[in-house]
């Protein structure tokens, strides 16, 4: 079930990339660019969770936020921080 709601999340913005942003100049302010924080956060954390991450990360995305690196939060309990590499 959850794997329907996640591809069905996934096609707005999908079809958001193929078709409306060719359209427009290269403006994003952030990277990733927020269909693809997006597209990462519904995968990562699920279609409720991922959706309320991007629409935080749109929200972000105006004149006066500087912008820059944003990448999506890892799960709880799944930081990378401290853990040696492999």
């Amino acid at each position: 079930m959850r794997e329907t709601i996640v591809a069905a999340m996934r096609l707005p913005i999908l079809f958001y990339r193929r078709f409306i942003s060719p359209l427009k100049p290269p403006t994003c302010r952030f990277a990733p660019t927020c269909s693809a924080y997006a597209l990462e956060a519904i995968e990562v954390h699920g279609p409720i969770k991922g959706a309320g991450l991007a629409a935080v990360r749109i929200c972000k995305c105006h004149p006066f936020h500087p912008g820059g690196f944003d990448p999506v939060p890892p799960p709880k309990g799944k930081s990378d921080v401290g853990r040696p590499s492999a």
